[in-house]
């Protein structure tokens, strides 16, 4: 007759533990990293590097964000810069890869993952106050490592499985799982190469793919900087008002004023190409 009762008294207090055990692991993540006062002084953060593909192919890569959530993409290919921006309320990019120079909304998945990138601190830090739920769901290990899983909800449903190694107590594996047009998506991303920015240590090196892929893509950055003024302004889509008045209104431009081209020689069209957007934070 006593046992329900033992059972009643585990269920009542296994949940305080879960959560006494989540916040631990939370604060001693925050104290590795620099601390929450820390963080919160990066007002805005700048990064450039290089991101590698399946295929081979290597881009240069930069990125710009600023608190609130305003974030800024920039890939360039082959000669080509494309844009890939978010204002904090619409998205938007420019493809010349595509054949297309002007600026035009984003795809909902695109729009979904830059939403994700906007808020650069990632989703482990004030998660209460961003409405993220996290879990501990236990040991792992990765490559070797023992890790503490946490499995985070974001308020639209995703869920990513952070795992922390027990020495560091930061993340060096980040599994995602996405709802994208009524299909899950998979993907795991190994983080690592640690370094300081203004007291803040943040990931140089992540390398992505989806999940059961034989093929890995690759970002190595070069160099972050932080509070780097930045008009917001530059993260808004392009004004029509830029374009000449013919163009605005849909009509060709004036004849008279348009100097007569050089024929040009046929050229092969180049190899379409086209980088993702999103990356596990």
């Amino acid at each position: 007759m006593r046992k329900p009762v033992v059972v009643a008294f585990i269920a009542l207090f296994a949940s305080p533990l879960i959560a006494q055990t989540t916040d631990e692991i939370i604060a001693r993540f925050l104290k590795t990293v620099g601390g929450t006062d820390k963080i919160e002084s990066v007002k805005s953060l700048r990064r450039v590097g290089k991101f590698q593909s399946g295929g081979g192919t290597e881009y240069r890569l930069t990125e710009e964000y600023k608190r609130p959530n305003l974030a800024r993409q920039e890939y360039t290919i082959q000669g080509m810069t494309g844009v890939y921006a978010y204002d904090g309320r619409n998205g938007w990019k420019i493809e010349p890869w595509q054949g297309k120079k002007d600026p035009e909304a984003m795809g909902e998945e695109e729009l979904k993952s830059i939403i994700e990138d906007a808020d650069f601190e990632g989703p482990l830090v004030n998660y209460r106050q961003k409405g993220n739920k996290i879990e501990y769901v236990g040991m792992d290990s990765v490559e070797g490592t023992d890790t503490f899983k946490l499995k985070v909800t974001s308020p639209n449903g995703d869920v990513r499985y952070y795992y922390l190694d027990t020495a560091y107590y930061v993340p060096i594996k980040v599994d995602t799982k996405r709802i994208v047009r009524g299909a899950e998506r998979e993907y795991e991303s190994i983080v690592g190469d640690y370094k300081e920015v203004i007291g803040w240590y943040l990931p140089y090196s992540f390398e992505t793919k989806s999940k059961g892929s034989a093929t890995s893509q690759k970002i190595v950055w070069e160099s972050m900087t932080a509070n780097v003024p930045r008009d917001d302004a530059r993260f808004r889509m392009p004004s029509a008002a830029a374009k000449p008045p013919q163009e605005r209104q849909g009509q060709p431009p004036d004849a008279s004023q348009v100097q007569p081209k050089k024929p040009e020689e046929k050229k092969q069209a180049p190899e379409e190409k086209k980088p993702p957007v999103g990356r596990a934070r």
